[in-house]
């Protein structure tokens, strides 16, 4: 089994977006039961709490339901997941220095790094700002997640 661990921030906006995609594009391509996936957040200010409400909203109108409950990364997490997938450099950062440099810290790709049509280095993180950062993100992450599962085939 490939195991995926999504990561933003807070952990309700981002990385359970991604988390939520990749889950409901597995489950279309028939793959669920080869793929695990999961979110967690460099920070724990959100522990516990379910993805924003505007962030849920925006995901429910393109059909997919997220409802996953923020986590903070962890140390031990490097040891349980194959891919730790980054929504941006400062998310990279703040994941590297959990870990020493070697093959831990090799599982730390960035997420856009996957994406098959946008061209863009970061996942931006639309907490402070209106209606269509939340598209934005569900457009990229979108995009990520298909290169992302077209990667993942290529491994099975």
């Amino acid at each position: 089994m490939i195991k995926l661990l999504f990561v933003c921030l807070g952990n309700i906006c981002r990385s359970p977006t991604a988390e939520g995609v990749m889950q409901h594009l597995l489950d279309q391509a028939g793959l669920a039961q080869q793929v695990l996936v999961d979110s967690a957040g460099t920070s724990g200010h959100h522990v516990g709490e379910a993805a924003d409400e505007r962030m849920r909203s925006h995901a429910l109108e393109r059909g997919l339901e997220l409802t996953s409950r923020s986590r903070k990364l962890v140390a031990k997490d490097f040891q349980e997941f194959d891919y730790i997938l980054v929504m941006d450099q400062s998310n990279f950062d703040d994941a590297a220095a959990l870990v020493a440099e070697g093959p831990l810290r090799s599982k730390i790709h960035l997420f856009t790094d996957y994406c098959l049509s946008s061209r863009v280095s970061s996942v931006p993180d639309p907490y402070y700002g209106g209606e269509a950062g939340f598209e934005r993100v569900l457009d990229i992450v979108e995009d990520a997640a298909k290169g992302l599962l077209a990667h993942l085939k290529t491994k099975m």
